[in-house]
Parts: structure tokens; sequence; C-alpha cells
């Protein structure tokens, strides 16, 4: 006799996919343009422009639409375990994104029109799984293979560590001048990214 699994909506990864498929049909709105709201959540990114290495990923809306990175922003308590309990979050996703903002600007390479963004302001609890399930579903390439988007600034004496990735194939943040240079160059970690979408490809 055929086995038949039974569906429980209450099960973690069915909570999480329903967070990122709350998530993934929001309306894509450009990031350097935000206005400022309220309220903790998760987030993608999605890259538009030309930069060569990056050609595999390029989002074309209605049609390609893949996230470059994939963020959640969480109350300040929700470190300290406060998740749940925290009824007022602050501004800490569009902060979030703010910084992002800031950090694409800050590129030499890369400009701030040629990114989008979706956002989903969710209650602390689910946002770990709504996060997890869309990284997940498409292995964004900020979160995985070029690691150091989201980083911020180690402080006054701590700059010993190598320069993120990130750093290396997009500079300009300040901060990430003052740490170690890596021995990959920016031509090999872009070899890097083509090799790996073409593969992502097959």
């Amino acid at each position: 006799m055929k086995k038949i699994s039974t569906y429980n909506p209450l099960d973690k990864a069915n909570l999480g996919a329903s967070v990122a498929t709350a998530l993934l049909g929001q309306e894509l709105q450009p990031l350097g343009g935000l206005s400022r709201f309220h309220g903790a959540g998760v987030y993608a990114l999605y890259y538009h422009g030309r930069f060569a290495a990056y050609a595999g990923i390029r989002s074309v809306k209605g049609e390609r639409e893949i996230p470059i990175y994939v963020g959640k922003a969480v109350p300040a308590g929700a470190r300290k375990g406060d998740v749940g309990l925290n009824d007022e979050p602050g501004e800490v996703l569009y902060k979030r994104l703010k910084e992002h903002s800031d950090s694409i600007t800050a590129a030499s390479n890369l400009r701030i029109e040629d990114f989008s963004c979706r956002y989903l302001v969710v209650d602390d609890i689910w946002i770990p799984l709504g996060e997890a399930l869309v990284i997940a579903r498409f292995s964004p390439l900020w979160n995985n293979l070029i690691d150091g988007f989201g980083n911020h600034d180690p402080g006054k004496g701590r700059y010993a560590g190598l320069r993120p990735r990130w750093d290396t194939l997009h500079p300009g943040r300040k901060w990430a001048l003052k740490c170690q240079e890596r021995t990959e160059t920016m031509e090999q970690i872009e070899r890097e990214v083509v090799a790996h979408l073409k593969a992502m490809r097959k």
C-alpha cells in the first residue's frame, strides 16, 4: 500500500516557506529610494546592471528574478534571546537596507541605480526561517561565494583580518581598505564568479 505523507501546515519548513513565498510576492522597489518605515523582517536584493562577471545572475523583471543577496534584520533583543517578545522593533529593517545601499554606493564598480529589493515585515520569531528558505532556494551569490557584503566595520584595532572577498571584488568601503589584502585578486574572483554561475546553470 502506498504511504502518503500528511501535510502539517505548522511544520517549521512549511511555516518558513510561507514567509519566503510572501517575501517573493512583494513588489520590486529601487534599493536607493526607500522611504523610512518601522519593522523587522527579511529582504532580497536584485542586480540589474552590466558588471560583466554578473551576467549570469542579472535579474530581468518579469523574466528572470534571481536574488544576489538575501538577509534579515531582527530587533536588538533577539540577539539576547528576546525573540518574539519585542513589540516595537524600530526601523531595523529599513536601517539594514540603508546600510546595504551605502555599501553599494561606496563601491567603485557598482551603481545603486542597478539594484532593487523586496522586503517583508515579519514577526520576530519567523524571520530566521524565512531567510533560510529563500537562501536555500536561490543560493544567492553574495551569501555564498562572495562573502562579506553584510559585514560591519570591525572597529579600531581589529583590522588585522583579511579584507572580505566582496570588498576585493568591489573596492570602496573605507573600513575594508584598512584590512589586510587577500591573496586573491579582483580578476581571480571574477573568474570564480563566472565559473560558479555557469556551473549553476547546468
